[in-house]
């Protein structure tokens, strides 16, 4: 038996929840991954896994075996890192998921530049707004907006995204434009709703002006879960929306979105790198948030933050 074949194969398992998925990311067979956990389990003749037609869970010594396992083979991997070349050039798959309006508009864009500087890295992006297990989906850190609220990860607070309403000058020809935030709520006017997806509700639009605080849900004629379909929504004039600074900016040039509420103010949403406390911040690892951190700094800086009750 191949040691490290058998451990590497034991934490994917545990890590996917499946022996089929754990094959599939260590390019094995099933067959193969199934017989290195048996002889790992039949080495000090213990059950690591309990095993069903429909799940696979620690037992009582996996539970406690499995710890160990993640930090010898993070050791493994530290020892091979800690050779010149390998910290000189990170290498390897990383797969990375992130919001679709961050992808498009910011992270692919500057991607020449990180290729530049890391050409071995091959970076593989999920590109979406629905929550990502990270464990079970075996990415190595996601990019979000909002408070992480799994305490499970470790989340690196890595900017702020300044926020505005807006609407098109088409919705604004036929509605008119609100003055006051509560409008929003009136038969009047529509917004665009955003579902979030930890809740799978649309977020309301929360203001303040000096003391004075609103939170306005609006009535939606659509409601997306897609970053980039709730920017098309409002640029087709379909409501009132709020954005980030940076998806904003060139349609405000354009002509095609107007600010609306210029004295008012939204809470900036913090945008995080998170990644599983178990998993190994390994250079690839490590020079992605890094760069991120440094992207982050020109388009969505850190910020003071307030906190609309």
């Amino acid at each position: 038996m191949d040691r490290f074949d058998a451990l590497q194969a034991f934490a994917r398992v545990v890590e996917s929840g499946s022996f089929t998925r754990a094959a599939h990311t260590l390019h094995m067979s099933r067959t193969t991954v199934t017989q290195l956990v048996q002889q790992l389990e039949a080495r000090p003749r213990v059950k690591l896994l309990h095993r069903t037609t429909r799940s696979v869970q620690l037992t009582a010594d996996g539970a406690a075996y499995y710890p160990r396992v993640v930090r010898l083979l993070a050791d493994l991997e530290d020892a091979d890192a800690s050779l010149s070349s390998a910290v000189a050039a990170p290498r390897g798959r990383l797969r990375v998921d992130v919001p679709s309006p961050l992808a498009s508009l910011v992270l692919i864009p500057a991607l020449p530049a990180f290729h530049a500087q890391y050409p071995d890295i091959q970076l593989h992006l999920g590109v979406s707004d629905r929550v990502v297990d990270i464990v079970s989906d075996q990415v190595d850190c996601v990019v979000r907006g909002g408070t992480v609220t799994n305490p499970s990860l470790i989340a690196r607070h890595v900017g702020d995204l300044a926020l505005r309403v807006y609407a098109a000058p088409s919705y604004l020809q036929r509605c008119g434009a609100p003055q006051h935030p509560t409008e929003l709520e009136g038969t009047h006017h529509h917004t665009v709703g955003f579902v979030w997806a930890r809740t799978g509700k649309p977020l309301p639009f929360a203001m303040r002006r000096g003391h004075e605080q609103v939170q306005a849900q609006g009535r939606y004629v659509c409601a997306v879960d897609d970053g980039n379909a709730y920017l098309a929504a409002g640029l087709a004039g379909l409501g009132v929306l709020w954005l980030p600074d940076y998806m904003a900016r060139p349609h405000v040039a354009g002509g095609t979105l107007v600010p609306l509420f210029a004295d008012w103010q939204m809470d900036p949403m913090p945008l995080h790198v998170a990644y599983a406390p178990h998993r190994h911040v390994s250079a690839k690892l490590r020079v992605f948030i890094d760069w991120v951190v440094a992207l982050m700094a020109e388009h969505a800086p850190l910020q003071a933050q307030f906190a609309i009750k």
